[in-house]
């Protein structure tokens, strides 16, 4: 008698961990969560670089940054999370380098304004200097 609850109690045993290794083997398989924050940065990067009107002036890298949101947002659908953040942090990245170049080239556009001026200004005090010998 001894020995059959011993063998009850290893049958027993034995199904509770063939149950707890199935639960293991179905939470590893699960899809991992929505990369939410990838995307939320990657659509926040994109709406700054609208404001900094990238479009006018880095459309190619505005482009490119809009496709990848676009294709994390439709990896999201398909499941497939790691593409999806991945596709989405390429994203923010295109955005932010459209925001870069959009604020160098209008920086080189004020400052060429400033050297006409300042050009402008040294014509004219050379002007007015040779007036006044």
């Amino acid at each position: 008698m001894d020995t059959r609850q011993q063998d009850r109690r290893r049958i027993r045993a034995g199904i509770g961990l063939g149950i707890a290794g199935t639960f293991l083997i179905a939470a590893c398989a699960a899809t991992p969560p929505a990369p939410t924050a990838a995307l939320d940065a990657a659509h926040l990067a994109i709406t700054e670089a609208e404001r900094a009107d990238a479009g006018h002036y880095a459309s190619n890298e505005l482009a490119e940054a809009r496709i990848k949101l676009d294709s994390a947002n439709s990896a999201v659908t398909d499941k497939q999370m790691t593409s999806a953040e991945r596709l989405a942090n390429e994203s923010r990245t295109e955005a932010e380098l459209a925001s870069a170049r959009t604020t160098e080239i209008k920086a080189k556009a004020v400052n060429a304004e400033m050297q006409r001026g300042t050009g402008t200004l040294i014509e004219e005090m050379d002007r007015h200097a040779g007036e006044q010998k």
